[in-house]
């Protein structure tokens, strides 16, 4: 029987990647949901596939731990044999955005193309790309033994990351005494990690590229027609560099280590990089530096930011987070140009001017806390002079914490207060965050 209501089709990694923030989304649009998951993990079958069961209005699980085109297209195909209208596809999977991308232009849903989401994901051919066009004072190389050891005798400073990555996985400043072999064990290592595997594009290879000094930032960015929104602009507040990894400890809107030049500055070098790579329409997480006299790229991401980001947006636009946005901007893909030129008006209210002011009044201070390996015990959230407005607790007493190359997210807690009062707040806010989630960890008899 035919339906009236159409629906979005979700991909979703492993039964996650904000399966519950997406549906809030659909529902709220009374739009059906349909999920095509890869296989979750072992200790995630059959719990979590029968909790998506309980909402989802069809749900299609593949064979194997990571989606392939071919299970996009069974989907589609049995999802239009029972009589459903699809209007769209969206994954906030990074590894399977090329996927996304192949759906839309299967349903005639306007995107970027899926050979465009996988250029972006290489991450050597885009230094290479923006250096060319002067647009990053970066050199970056493709890394085997000889090339770390030339590298290390010009004694600079390097940042050595995956050509394909996600997160910050084994990404790290090179130290005198990295070696190839402590890369090669990486590599290895990431080949067993079942969930992060799919986005390593058939294995992990790493580039060096030189170390971009100064703080970080992200741009959250729709791109509608060619024009350039930013929504939102995080400062990483406090990172954390270890030997394997950098953590994001916490970030903050609006950025408080930037003039207003300085922000003008960056949304302009911004608007050159996404015309350099050619691109148009879609949704970007951004990630930059800037050393105090240039912006320089970290890493654009075809998807919303990770983390609370999306959550972050939605409390500084009074409403409207990354998620929703880029719904808005898949349905306005198919809408006529006099609504497609409503929503860019919209997104220009919302956002950041060219000349580095917004109209926003709210600003936003999150801590992302990690695991580390063992066994937890248990995560209670402590009481706080000023309680968060968004509560993630992601782990359980009896969870155990394998040993990875890769950040282990724990919880996030995400706190809203008057843009007038980020100096002083940031301060009390870094302080009382540090200890907002008591953490315990089974000790270990032998």
């Amino acid at each position: 029987m035919k339906t009236t209501r159409p629906g979005v089709l979700i991909l979703s990694h492993c039964g996650f990647s904000f399966l519950e923030d997406l549906k809030q989304e659909l529902h709220r649009r009374q739009l059906r949901c349909f999920v095509l998951s890869s296989l979750p993990l072992p200790e995630h079958v059959p719990a979590r596939l029968e909790q998506i069961q309980a909402w989802a209005d069809k749900l299609y699980v593949g064979d194997a731990h990571e989606l392939q085109m071919e299970d996009v297209n069974t989907a589609l195909r049995n999802l239009r044999e029972a009589g459903e209208q699809i209007t769209c596809c969206i994954s906030v999977w990074e590894g399977y955005r090329h996927l996304m991308a192949a759906a839309n232009a299967s349903l005639g849903t306007y995107d970027i193309g899926p050979q465009q989401a996988l250029a972006l994901r290489n991450k050597l051919d885009v230094r290479n790309q923006l250096a060319q066009a002067g647009l990053s004072h970066v050199q970056a190389h493709a890394l085997s033994a000889s090339v770390l050891q030339a590298l290390q005798a010009e004694g600079k400073p390097y940042f050595i990351k995956p050509i394909h990555g996600i997160a910050s996985y084994a990404a790290f400043p090179m130290r005198a005494d990295t070696s190839w072999t402590a890369l090669e064990a990486l590599r290895e290592a990431s080949v067993q990690d079942t969930v992060y595997a799919s986005a390593f594009n058939d294995g992990l290879q790493f580039m060096a590229e030189d170390y971009i000094p100064g703080k970080e930032f992200s741009f959250e960015t729709l791109l509608v027609d060619g024009q350039v929104h930013v929504v939102g602009i995080h400062e990483k507040y406090e990172v954390t560099e270890t030997a394997e990894t950098v953590l994001e400890d916490s970030c903050t809107t609006p950025p408080v280590s930037l003039n207003q030049a300085q922000i003008a500055a960056g949304l302009e070098w911004l608007g050159q990089v996404l015309d350099c790579l050619g691109l148009k329409w879609g949704c970007y997480h951004v990630e930059a530096r800037f050393t105090g006299e240039h912006w320089d790229l970290i890493e654009i991401n075809p998807r919303v930011g990770g983390s609370l980001i999306s959550h972050s947006v939605e409390a500084v636009t009074g409403g409207q987070g990354m998620l929703s946005l880029w719904l808005d901007l898949l349905f306005a893909s198919q809408d006529d140009a006099t609504a497609r030129a409503a929503l860019s008006q919209r997104l220009v209210r919302l956002g950041w001017r060219a000349d580095g002011t917004t109209a926003q009044t709210t600003a936003t201070f999150f801590r992302v806390y990690f695991a580390t390996p063992g066994t937890l015990s248990s995560v209670t959230l402590t009481e706080l002079p000023l309680a968060p407005v968004v509560t993630h607790i992601l782990l359980k007493a009896g969870d155990v914490i394998p040993a990875h190359a890769r950040e282990v997210f724990l919880g996030q807690l995400l706190w809203t207060f008057d843009r007038a009062s980020q100096p002083t707040e940031l301060k009390r806010l870094a302080r009382i965050s540090a200890t907002a989630l008591d953490i315990q960890y089974q000790i270990e008899s032998f």
